[in-house]
């Protein structure tokens, strides 16, 4: 008998040893995995049908799918990406070798774009080294996380001190908002400032040091944006998009046409939408359907009830984000969770808010569904970090 309990006992610590490796490193979150995967899927076809009639015009009546196909190529790298990441430790992001330096990397190909990039409608955000045509802004908004939440990390019990927990990273934001105002990419501005604060905000700074910040970064922003719209090409870069917020049909056949056939492209979808693939607005009427407006299609193929599942999609990833976060086995993971799932969530809200002619036209994609290799990429291997860090978490559902 003895022998029998002391084999059982032996058994049930094997198994307690288990269940604790388990609970440390287990199974990721399938939930999460599930929203991501439906919204690149969506994305991927709304994509091809917002794309087909320019694919035709941009071939010459050759082909409607040359996009189409790329973005699929680019969707199958990424989820080999989303894969890889899930299961490489995000403790890697945490060596001041890769949280510095890709930052550092990032900020000297933003400068690089100043002197050699590719200019397309009035900004010059684009990078081409042999092969590859990206936008450093992309992978500037990961770097600021992994920048950000290394250092928070590091000086945690300090955060409150302004010259410690406030005033470094306003210098480190500052340089980057410069540069990406410069292009000029207002969007990817505030998108990143928004990032930033929120992680700022989690990591224990003092609201009175934020506020600070915060009245002197939007002075400068606003400044560099009054110097930027002196020139000729700034002002007219700036000066359309706000003529095209306040009375998007002032020049609806000129300067506002982009908001104005949006506007017309939502209303026409209705509460069920025109049908998948039967979009008027696509045929050359509004530009830029592949990109920055494809959820105006979206809107009109779908409808109200299509673009409101779409954006309960996100909130759910929002939601199932941040609950990631807060079951993080340490401050890094929840730090760099909190980062990328404000990132995914605030990039959203502001294309849809642009879309919809809520805020200005500011030039930002929306996530899953814009056109773009370097940018559906970087974001599906961001979720697969996440999910990383499901894996290490203590997850109860």
């Amino acid at each position: 008998m003895a022998q029998s309990y002391g084999g059982s006992e032996a058994a049930l610590n094997t198994t307690n040893i288990r269940m604790k490796k388990r609970s440390r490193y287990g199974d990721m979150d399938l939930s999460f995995f599930l929203i991501v995967m439906t919204l690149l899927s969506i994305g991927i076809i709304m994509m091809f049908s917002a794309s087909y009639a320019w694919a035709l015009s941009e071939s010459g009546g050759t082909s409607g799918t040359i996009y189409a196909k790329k973005q699929m190529i680019m969707g199958v790298v990424g989820v080999v990406a989303l894969i890889g990441f899930t299961f490489l430790d995000y403790h890697i992001f945490q060596k001041p070798l890769i949280a510095i330096g890709s930052y550092i990397g990032c900020v000297v190909l933003l400068v690089a774009v100043l002197f050699s990039g590719v200019t397309d409608g009035g900004a010059t955000r684009w990078l081409v080294i042999g092969p590859l045509n990206f936008q450093p802004s992309e992978l500037m908004k990961f770097a600021i996380i992994i920048c950000f939440s290394y250092l928070i990390v590091q000086n945690y019990k300090n955060m409150q001190k302004f010259t410690i927990g406030i005033l470094p990273f306003g210098i480190l934001l500052a340089i980057v908002a410069g540069l990406l105002l410069m292009e000029p990419h207002l969007s990817c501005t505030i998108l990143i400032c928004g990032i930033a604060v929120v992680l700022l905000y989690v990591g224990g700074v003092k609201y009175q040091h934020m506020a600070i910040i915060g009245i002197v970064g939007i002075a400068a922003i606003a400044f560099i944006v009054y110097m930027k719209s002196q020139g000729e090409d700034g002002f007219t870069y700036f000066e359309k998009r706000f003529q095209s917020y306040f009375d998007p049909f002032s020049d609806e056949k000129g300067t506002t046409w982009q908001t104005c056939q949006s506007l017309i492209a939502i209303g026409s979808g209705g509460v069920f939408g025109l049908g998948l693939g039967e979009s008027r607005q696509k045929y050359l009427y509004l530009p830029e359907t592949k990109n920055d407006f494809v959820f105006a299609i979206v809107c009109e193929e779908l409808g109200f009830i299509g673009a409101v599942t779409i954006v309960i999609l996100f909130a759910l990833l929002i939601i199932r984000g941040l609950y990631i976060a807060s079951k993080a086995k340490d401050k890094f993971g929840m730090l760099i969770t909190v980062g990328i799932t404000i990132q995914i969530g605030l990039q959203a809200f502001l294309n849809i808010a642009v879309v919809s002619n809520l805020i200005p036209n500011t030039g930002i994609s929306l996530p899953f569904f814009s056109y773009g290799g370097t940018a559906l990429v970087m974001q599906l291997a961001e979720m697969g970090i996440i999910l990383n860090v499901s894996r290490q978490a203590d997850m109860d559902t």
